[in-house]
């Protein structure tokens, strides 16, 4: 959720978000993958804690579109 574990969070449940904003990191065989948002609107919430494993499709962020 953070760039590195003293850094802010990302996003935060609340925040408003544009299109392409950087919403969390995955790692995936020791590559950091940057998760971008797809819709412009507001977090309602963080769907998994983080450093917890995540499945290919799974839902990360829960946002209110504009």
């Amino acid at each position: 959720e953070s760039p590195s574990p003293n850094a802010p969070a990302f996003v935060r449940v609340g925040e408003r978000i544009t299109a392409g904003k950087v919403l969390c990191i995955i790692e995936s065989m020791k590559l950091m993958n940057e998760i971008e948002s797809e819709v412009s609107g507001t977090i309602t919430a963080k769907l998994v804690e983080n450093g917890k494993a995540v499945e290919y499709g799974e839902a990360l962020f829960s946002i209110k579109p504009r």
